[in-house]
């Protein structure tokens, strides 16, 4: 029996957030390209070796990216839209940031240094499966043409190679890649599938000629509910594929979940190894391990990639060696049930956590140790007594006093059969709200939050340290709230937001006045390109000791006339934003959460806000992967949204944000959620996401947002008028507000200011055309 050790992918950002700031700093034209590609060389330099001194035997290469590895399969296979300026052979650095962050009108890509393309908008983004990383979802239409327009895994395997590493590529399948896809026309991408092939071809050809010997293709779309076309293409693709280079090893890897009805398609491809999800998909590991034929190697993703727990890894070595005496000679590997890309780097730099928490938790590098433990444990024999301090440090949490709290599970329990609903329906409410507001038609609004400057950072970053009294500290967040209340009022804004400047994170920020949460300090995540995340810790039961936002809401609001949104974050949201216990149901934290929501809402409806905002931009996230499942989620969903929202007047106007959704196929669940207001990003699909609100009839007000601010560009009054002209053919003039698609946290004052009055000028001269036409301009 060979019993090797691997890993499918390790964090691109650096133990320092190293690739946030190189990016950030050549994208400001403050450091030139050739800084930039040497931290990229640096870190994965650095990851290489960390792996092999861990004792991994198979280390990925080709895991690496600037900004993601979908847009970087797409221009690697020549998926670039004209818009973009390329016109083949390779693609230039910046013309990738331009499809990932767009270019403006002054012929550069917003990067400090290209030349092309001006005024493209960057490509769709979503969300990577059910996870809370984001892809760019590549543009095909029927026509399209591919071609290598530089062979990267190639590069990174002999980069690696220098180092004297020998490395397994890794390379996003075809079929992922086509499914992920979206097509500009009505063709499907799946049907480009033969156009594709010769592309993979080459790449795997030419790996083969360099010596490289194995290849990890990631398909998770077989872990999805696939169309027959789909199934086929799959047996269509790995053909073609394993006849490019038959001395080359092709390890097929899916995760996030069981391969269930798609088992079979998976056991019958003409590939060496398969890669599955024990974490996730566990359930049918001895249905796997009977039916894989005798010479295909298994991958056992049996260390968790996408949370943080310390493993029991005598229940798993159990597992393991369950495998082993099924299989007999057959080659097993032990890894991640999916890329490390999901987790923080290393929990070691994490010394203000206290001693009892940090034992239970395992980041990237402490998986690797328990992958290499296990492979040692297997080969060699030793490590028992490791295998069984684990098990004692997983009893330890799970016992923990600190974990559980009585009145938590008390009121949960006084929950169970009370329906969660409002006071009255929406077509009560609605006019009941409109005569407290007295709002134009096609009011304006933000989402949230404004910039958070470098000088906000800076009285944050010395308040946490000390050397910023709590006095100046508040006054100094007082003199930046006030400063955002007059200039929304200065351009016109219709309903007002504070700014949250005194919020380092939309989760963050409540997890830290709740109990039962904990905070790393270094423990960050990419979310995409050079966003970075540090997900909350939820340990234990969860409760609100104190309100949280009701002092700056009620500062804010002192200040004018206009109506402030209190800002909240969902219940869903904040458990989907976080690193969540294992040891209870999801849906029982998420209850928990809501009632701490629930009653902050309760404390700023009677400190006079008549308008509360809870942000649940992560719900259709949390979808299960498999349609099956969708029912059990969206009702527990649903409910924990209405526990903290629902127990309002019916004059409470209850709004709600969700970004970067496919709605479609939860309308139904939308409308269960029944906020007065939602939210949306609809920019970059041109407003096509509203077809799915059209379709259900949605009876509610809707903001779709008309300015993209996840890229750096300042859209005209014109190029907002048009989304709201597409807008208007979709909503009812009373249906609609107008706002950006998200928070503007991210972005720059000089961007914000400009785009936000030309958001409200595009409003304003719509108004005007609904008066001349003799249209109600007033909602009623």
């Amino acid at each position: 029996m060979t019993i090797k050790t691997a890993n499918l992918g390790f964090p691109r950002i650096g133990r320092h957030r190293e690739l946030k700031f190189a990016l950030e700093s050549y994208w400001a034209g403050k450091t030139d390209r050739a800084a930039l590609l040497e931290t990229a060389r640096t870190l994965r330099a650095d990851h290489w070796r960390l792996q092999r001194e861990k004792g991994i035997d198979i280390i990925p290469s080709n895991d690496f990216s600037f900004y993601d590895h979908v847009l970087d399969t797409a221009v690697m296979v020549g998926a670039v839209p004209p818009v973009y300026g390329w016109r083949g052979g390779p693609v230039d650095l910046d013309v990738y940031f331009a499809m990932a962050r767009g270019s403006s009108g002054n012929g550069h890509a917003d990067c400090g240094h290209a030349h092309h393309a001006a005024g493209a908008a960057a490509l769709e983004m979503t969300k990577w499966f059910d996870t809370n990383y984001h892809y760019m979802v590549p543009e095909l239409k029927a026509d399209q043409r591919f071609e290598l327009t530089s062979n990267r895994p190639l590069e990174a395997f002999l980069e690696a190679k220098t180092l004297g590493i020998h490395t397994r590529p890794v390379i996003l399948g075809p079929v992922t890649f086509l499914t992920l896809s979206k097509a500009l026309d009505d063709s499907a991408p799946i049907d480009l599938l033969e156009r594709l092939l010769p592309v993979y071809v080459r790449i795997l050809s030419e790996l083969a000629d360099a010596g490289v010997d194995s290849v990890q293709v990631d398909e998770p779309a077989l872990v999805l509910d696939l169309s027959d076309k789909e199934r086929q293409a799959f047996a269509l693709a790995y053909k073609a594929l394993a006849k490019a280079a038959p001395n080359l090893k092709l390890v097929l890897a899916t995760y996030f979940g069981p391969l269930g009805d798609n088992l079979d398609i998976a056991l019958q491809l003409p590939v060496a190894g398969l890669h599955f999800d024990l974490v996730r998909g566990g359930s049918t590991l001895e249905d796997i391990v009977r039916r894989a034929p005798a010479h295909l190697a298994l991958s056992l993703g049996i260390i968790d990639g996408r949370n943080i727990w310390r493993s029991d890894l005598q229940a798993i070595a159990s597992r393991i060696a369950a495998v082993v005496a099924l299989r007999g000679e057959a080659d097993v590997v032990i890894a991640p049930s999916c890329s490390l890309l999901h987790v923080p780097i290393d929990i070691e730099l994490e010394t203000a956590l206290d001693d009892e928490l940090r034992c239970w938790l395992a980041f990237a590098t402490q998986k690797l140790d328990e992958i290499a433990l296990l492979g040692r444990h297997f080969t060699a024999g030793d490590d028992a007594s490791s295998l069984t301090a684990s098990q004692q440090t997983m009893h330890a949490r799970l016992t923990s006093v600190r974990v559980h709290d009585p009145l938590v599970q008390g009121r949960l329990h006084e929950l169970r059969g009370i329906e969660q609903r409002r006071q009255s329906p929406f077509s009560a409410r609605q006019p009941i709200q409109h005569r407290r507001f007295k709002l134009p038609a096609l009011p304006t609004t933000t989402i949230g939050s404004f910039p958070q400057t470098a000088e906000v950072r800076k009285a944050r970053s010395m308040h946490d340290k000390g050397e910023l009294s709590y006095v100046d500290y508040e006054a100094f967040l007082e003199k930046e709230t006030a400063a955002a209340i007059r200039w929304q009022e200065e351009i016109g804004l219709d309903v007002l937001v504070h700014g949250e400047f005194e919020r380092n994170d939309m989760v963050q920020y409540f997890g830290e006045q709740l109990s039962g949460f904990a905070f790393t300090k270094l423990g960050w995540v990419q979310s995409y390109g050079s966003r970075c995340v540090r997900p909350p810790i939820i340990y234990g039961d969860v409760a609100r000791p104190n309100p949280m936002t009701v002092r700056w809401w009620k500062y804010a609001q002192s200040m004018t006339d206009r109506p402030l949104k209190g800002m909240l974050t969902g219940p869903v949201t904040i458990l989907n934003w976080s690193f969540v216990r294992d040891d209870l149901p999801r849906e029982t934290v998420c209850r928990q959460i809501a009632l701490a929501i629930r009653d902050e809402v309760h404390d700023l409806e009677e400190a006079g806000a008549a308008m509360i905002q809870i942000d649940e931009a992560a719900l259709r996230e949390g979808l299960p992967l498999r349609r099956a499942d969708w029912a059990h989620y969206l009702a527990w969903a649903v409910e924990c949204f209405r526990i903290s929202s629902s127990d309002v007047s019916d004059e409470t106007q209850i709004h709600t944000h969700m970004c970067y959704s496919q709605f479609n196929d939860i309308m139904e669940a939308i409308a269960a959620m029944d906020a007065d207001v939602i939210s949306i990003e609809t920019s970059r699909s041109r407003m096509e996401l509203l077809d799915a609100f059209v379709e259900r009839d949605y009876p509610n007000e809707i903001g779709p947002g008309v300015y993209d601010i996840h890229s750096p560009r300042i859209p005209s009054i014109e190029e907002m008028g048009t989304l709201l002209s597409l807008a208007r053919e979709r909503l009812t003039d009373g249906q609609l507000w107008v706002n950006p698609d998200c928070g503007l946290k991210t972005r720059k004052w000089d961007e914000v200011k400009p785009a936000l009055a030309n958001m409200v000028a595009a409003a304003a001269k719509l108004r005007l055309e609904l008066a001349r036409n003799g249209q109600r301009t007033a909602s009623v």
